[in-house]
């Protein structure tokens, strides 16, 4: 067991395209956390205009260059994360297919993560 590496899932907020599914999460800890932030990555990636091709996910709070405090607890964020899914952050694009499908098409995109949805269903 390594205490420095967590699986957990994030589940998508009820009322949102993202209900249902359960997103698994990767947060490895550096040795010199809570100075340093986590690195969080979603398994398989998702698709999303704030998840890197690779999971990872892009979020200020994630980030010691932007917001990262060692005061930011565990649980604010994975709200945080699971905030982001319905509420994308189109300044700090990630992923391009998915910020330009967000950007261009909403009704396409929401089609596409309600089918992830569907593939992440607890089982």
């Amino acid at each position: 067991m390594n205490l420095m590496e967590w699986e957990v899932g994030i589940p998508g907020k009820v009322k949102t395209a993202w209900d249902g599914g359960l997103y698994k999460l990767t947060m490895s800890f550096p040795e010199d956390y809570p100075s340093k932030p986590p690195k969080c990555k979603f398994t398989p990636p998702l698709f999303h205009p704030n998840v890197y091709p690779s999971g990872t996910v892009c979020l200020s709070i994630l980030d010691e260059e932007k917001s990262w405090k060692p005061a930011i607890t565990i649980k604010q964020i994975l709200l945080g994360i699971q905030d982001l899914l319905d509420n994308p952050n189109v300044n700090d694009p990630a992923q391009s297919d998915a910020y330009t499908m967000f950007k261009n098409d909403k009704t396409a995109y929401e089609r596409r993560v309600r089918q992830q949805a569907r593939e992440n269903i607890p089982k």
